[in-house]
């Protein structure tokens, strides 16, 4: 396929594209007061931030005659401007969810079967705690892990932590950003951050590599995305499939899905050999160019054609335009990048192909965020544990600077390099997010408790042993968010309306629990405000003017280095290392080295997902309001596929992947606008949990069909896009 170049640049103001798909700022002024109503007549209003996702955008809530009434951003809040995505703006639904869970339960019948006796909270926990001093007392507290997403894990990881256990881990770094993370650090010493450092309201040229801005609704990218599209940026964008954001671009490459580090080289190759990069910048800043150029040789635009499918002139187009923009040209590091198993040297060669074009420090490019210094709570110190982490024993993968949720899987299974025997998991669906679902299910059979906290009865729920109904993020103070942004701020989530049954914070949980084990030493304040009141004073600033408002603004620091940001590298260099000793000395390669990936089965279609703007992971589907924007995924085949295969749109099909495993039924979105060797659906959907009775057998589950990952070797990621499915008529 060649590049489809635009005869005529869509000039879309960014006001238009913003109001498509979010809800118009909020101009009703903060209420004096921000408590619940509980029944009081009129409207108030009262601020938190969101939760839906973990973008945390500063919204306001109104509560009209006691009931909860709408969601909108905070026109406080840097990171949302006042203005909420569908997701944000479809909270209610959360709180509203007929499906959510509504007392503890407590497993009665075999793991998996869905089958509960409803207990008092003082059982589940006693139950617990039992349980968990049982673990402690014959395996030691290592033995017990738990498994966290978003920040409302705060006070649970707290309590894990008093109890002695050092086994903790989140989906979203191997699952997720991890190899981004890893890539960046290998070659500025620094995270992109979340949310990400990208100046995208300022870019001149704008590349994204499979990020699908629009549809993966990261609030404050997509609005910035939108101004840069209004402004007339230059928009390239990398993806077998014709994504919203494609739509926008100059130039669109629909890349053979597992080749983007040929294309990234082989642009690297364009911009040093036609000597397009930032000299001054590479000379001032760079360690190791000359090897890193040296390397670059044999990797020509005529060389990349047959790996990739994009024409060797349109390499060099693309690759010029980057240069005649820079160093306001920013190329997108992307979130979800765990896709064939070499991705911390695929985000790093984007992370050397930013440094070529100088955009790191440079406005229209990286800014330096800060953060406001909030200080910690005075804690006890918490026990030396006599055993290391078990998530990367021997350190097999040397850059993995956070915990992988596979390898304390792994350990599970295994026993090894010592026993696992009880997991508690937080927010997150595990079944979902990992892959290959039967590894999980087997170890979740070698322990002897399983418990999770969650909103919604998830799959992994429904294996679990005890299951403690959370209270919605609208119902519940969290900890304090000192977002680390362009303008740092200190937001707060504070409770807006009652939990309409016997659901609870995750704050008290994690307090009674600890209560229960002996350790309420460790939560010394007796209520969530006490602790709250005295971090935020502790940091110079005033609690009721937090809850009045909902977010205090810290001072702005320089963002670009010529404002006086400090350009420090924390390499071992103390530069932007373009040759990496450091992976040298570790046996890996020193600059990106491309391998083509594996083929599938013949007559397979790789199987790619990704996100929708209206649902977040698999979380959302059983909301009423979000589920009636999208109530099941699609399967989107090329349309001479189709044909071939005697299917059109709406067909419904049944999806077996390369090891015989056959999902939900699915129907077909037959369409140009991806390529014939792939497929995509949105990832969420196929639910197989009977309490989620609303999006149960809804569409297709990609995380079913995903029975094989290729574990990056530098950091242990999962890369996910290596499975490949056939379809099969529903007849």
């Amino acid at each position: 396929m060649n590049a489809l170049s635009r005869r005529r640049f869509l000039k879309i103001s960014a006001a238009t594209v913003v109001a498509a798909g979010m809800a118009g700022r909020s101009s009703r002024a903060l209420a004096a007061s921000a408590t619940p109503s509980g029944g009081t007549a009129g409207v108030r209003t009262i601020p938190t931030f969101c939760d839906i996702c973990f973008w945390k955008c500063g919204a306001i809530a109104s509560v009209r005659d006691g009931q909860l009434w709408k969601i909108e951003g905070n026109p406080l809040d840097p990171l949302c401007q006042g203005r909420l995505c569908p997701r944000g703006t479809g909270g209610i639904g959360a709180h509203s969810d007929p499906d959510r869970l509504r007392a503890p339960l407590i497993r009665t019948h075999e793991r998996g079967e869905e089958k509960w006796q409803e207990v008092t909270w003082d059982e589940a926990l006693d139950y617990i705690a039992v349980r968990m001093k049982q673990i402690a007392a014959a395996h030691g507290p290592e033995a017990m892990a738990l498994f966290s997403h978003g920040i409302g894990g705060t006070f649970l990881k707290h309590t894990l932590k008093a109890y002695g256990t050092p086994n903790m881990a989140a989906p979203s770094f191997a699952q997720c950003r991890g190899p981004r993370d890893v890539g960046f650090r290998l070659t500025f010493g620094d995270d992109v951050g979340s949310p990400e450092r990208t100046d995208i309201a300022n870019t001149d040229c704008l590349v994204l590599i499979g990020s699908h801005l629009g549809e993966n609704m990261h609030n404050t990218q997509v609005q910035e995305f939108a101004t840069a599209v209004g402004r007339g940026a230059s928009i390239i964008v990398v993806d077998p499939r014709f994504s919203v954001a494609a739509s926008k671009a100059k130039f669109y490459l629909p890349i053979k899905p597992g080749t983007d580090l040929a294309l990234l080289l082989a642009w690297m190759h364009v911009i040093v050999t036609e000597k397009l990069y930032d000299a001054d910048y590479v000379a001032k800043h760079g360690f190791g160019f000359e090897q890193f150029a040296a390397s670059l040789t044999s990797y020509t635009p005529e060389w990349a054609f047959p790996e990739t499918g994009i024409d060797p002139d349109t390499i060099r187009a693309t690759a010029r335009e980057m240069a005649r923009h820079h160093p306001a040209t920013l190329v997108h590091p992307g979130r979800h990048v765990n896709w064939n198993g070499d991705d911390a040297q695929r985000s790093r060669a984007i992370a050397l192909l930013n440094a070529l074009l100088g955009s790191w420090g440079r406005k229209g490019g990286f800014y330096q965020p800060s953060s406001m210094d909030v200080p910690a709570y005075p804690y006890p110190p918490y026990p030396k544990s006599g055993r290391s982490k078990l998530d990367n024993p021997d350190h097999k993968h040397p850059f993995a600077h956070e915990a992988l949720t596979t390898g304390i899987r792994d350990a599970t299974i295994t026993g090894k390099p010592y026993p696992i025997k009880g997991w508690m998991v937080y927010a997150t669906n595990l079944l979902h997010a990992l892959p290959n679902e039967a590894e999980t299910i087997r170890a979740i059979q070698q322990l002897d408790l399983l418990v999770v906290v969650d909103v919604i009865p998830s799959e992994t729920a429904g294996w679990a042993d005890v299951v403690l109904p959370e209270s919605t993020y609208l119902e519940r103070f969290d900890d304090l968010n000192p977002e680390y942004f362009r303008q740092p701020f200190l937001g707060l989530r504070q409770p807006v309306v009652d939990s309409p049954h016997d659901q609870k914070p995750n704050w008290w949980i994690a307090k009674k629990l600890a209560e229960k084990l002996g350790l309420g030493a460790y939560y010394p304040w007796q209520d969530i405000e006490e602790y709250l009141a005295h971090r935020v004073t502790a940091a110079g600033l005033s609690y009721p003017e937090l809850k009045q408002k909902g977010i205090i603004l810290g001072q702005r620091q320089p963002l670009y280095f010529d404002e006086g940001a400090p350009a420090e590298f924390d390499t071992p260099s103390g530069q932007i290392e373009f040759y990496s000793l450091q992976l040298e000395k570790a046996g890996f390669d020193p600059v990106p080295r491309y391998t083509p990936p594996a083929a599938g089965p013949a007559g397979s279609f790789r199987l790619l997902f990704g996100r929708a703007p209206m649902h977040s992971f698999s979380r959302t589907q059983s909301n009423r309001l979000l589920s009636g924007l999208m109530s099941e995924n699609t399967v989107w085949l090329n349309h001479t596929a189709a044909t071939r295969l005697g299917l059109k749109t709406d067909d419904y099909v049944r999806l077996r992947n390369q090891d015989g495993v056959l999902s939900n039924r699915i129907k077909v979105k037959a369409t140009e606008r991806i390529r014939p060797d792939c497929v995509y659906m949105v990832h969420g959907f196929g639910h197989t949990s009977r309490g989620l009775r609303h999006a149960y057998g809804k569409g297709a589950s990609d995380a079913q069909l995903v029975t094989r990952y290729q574990t990056d070797p530098l950091m242990g990621g999962t890369g996910m896009n290596v499975n490949f499915v056939t379809l099969e008529p529903e007849v």
